[in-house]
């Protein structure tokens, strides 16, 4: 049986969505406020269709932050069985809102610099991180239903706390984009007063804006939505860049040197997803019992710990499971020494070599 998807709001990440399913077989509908572009979707192989489709096994929302949780509580009465997921780059007042068993945020960690469904590509998320955030009601089914849709989308998974979340992408994700169109703004203008910034304009600096030629419409709900948490990253920027100048004005080249000395070293430390070494399996007994998977993946996350691979093993017998995590043979004994401190008895053994 063909396994049936929803889309609505068709546009980069959306229509991405889309195409990237619909070349794993699935049948994709879509919603949007557009008539024309949900039609033309359909045109250029975005889409099968449009409009609500009862049958879906999950819909994505990927229409603007400030209109997710309503469309996300409509999409849980449209499709009354299927998993409900989103895209917003904010996530506690969405999970706050949308409080229900067969909904959890999401955030994949991509886009492109096209805009709309011009854009779309089916690759996009291959390699990137999805962040997925399990609200208090998030049943287990359904964030293992939608963690194992997104990895098949070729991203992989981390699991948060919305709040840590919203605090975290404001560091790397919102910030930069703020201050990447700040760059390019204070170029543009004086290039007014000297014809040659831009056209001066290297590698570096191509490089570090390229997020301000993203689409702008997204950004003023994202700042509203998660004021606090990019103020506070704003603040840090602003009382480092504070001392940057110092040591620029006071020409402290040892302490220049070693602030970027330690930036360079973050820098190519920077993760990339390949495990360190070989994988072994993690078997947790548990109580069957709401947001156990939750919990233990968003500890995971805590501890730097990457899932390959997630199983739910339930007891014939009983109200007791068990939760086979995969994880990198380096990171695993630091996973079972955080399970065992909150209570847990977890077990590892090392995978069969293929």
């Amino acid at each position: 049986m063909t396994k049936r998807a929803t889309v609505v709001g068709v546009g980069l990440i959306g229509g991405s969505i889309s195409l990237a399913l619909r070349e794993q077989g699935w049948h994709v509908s879509g919603v949007d406020t557009d008539e024309e572009r949900c039609l033309g979707s359909i045109r250029a192989g975005i889409l099968d269709s449009c409009g609500w489709d009862p049958d879906s096994e999950i819909t994505f929302v990927a229409t603007p932050v400030g209109q997710i949780p309503h469309v996300a509580i409509r999409a849980l009465t449209e499709s009354p069985e299927g998993l409900v997921t989103d895209v917003g780059g904010v996530k506690t007042v969405i999970v706050e809102t949308v409080d229900h068993p067969r909904f959890v945020g999401g955030h994949p960690m991509a886009g492109s610099e096209q805009d709309g469904i011009e854009g779309a590509d089916a690759t996009m998320f291959k390699g990137t991180n999805w962040a997925l955030t399990p609200g208090p009601s998030t049943a287990d089914s359904t964030f293992a239903g939608v963690r194992t849709i997104v990895r098949s989308l070729g991203s992989e998974v981390v699991a948060l706390a919305p709040d840590r979340h919203d605090a975290l992408v404001a560091l790397v994700s919102h910030v930069p984009h703020l201050v990447a169109a700040s760059l390019v703004g204070l170029a543009a203008r004086r290039s007014e007063e000297h014809s040659a910034v831009l056209r001066l304009a290297a590698g570096g600096f191509r490089d570090m804006t390229r997020i301000a030629a993203g689409h702008p419409g997204i950004w003023p709900d994202i700042c509203v939505e998660n004021q606090e948490a990019i103020v506070g990253a704003l603040d840090d920027l602003i009382d480092t860049l504070v001392d940057t100048r110092r040591e620029v004005v006071q020409a402290e080249r040892e302490n220049l040197l070693q602030r970027l000395e330690y930036a360079r070293a973050a820098r190519v430390s920077l993760p990339t997803g390949a495990p360190s070494s070989g994988l072994v399996e993690v078997r947790i007994p548990v109580l069957d019992r709401k947001g156990e998977i939750a919990a233990l993946t968003v500890l995971a996350t805590d501890l730097d710990v990457n899932i390959y691979d997630l199983e739910i093993a339930h007891s014939a017998e009983g109200d007791r499971g068990v939760v086979l995590l995969i994880v990198d043979k380096d990171s695993a004994a630091r996973l079972v020494t955080g399970l065992g401190n909150i209570g847990y008895h977890p077990s590892v053994s090392t995978l069969a070599q293929v």
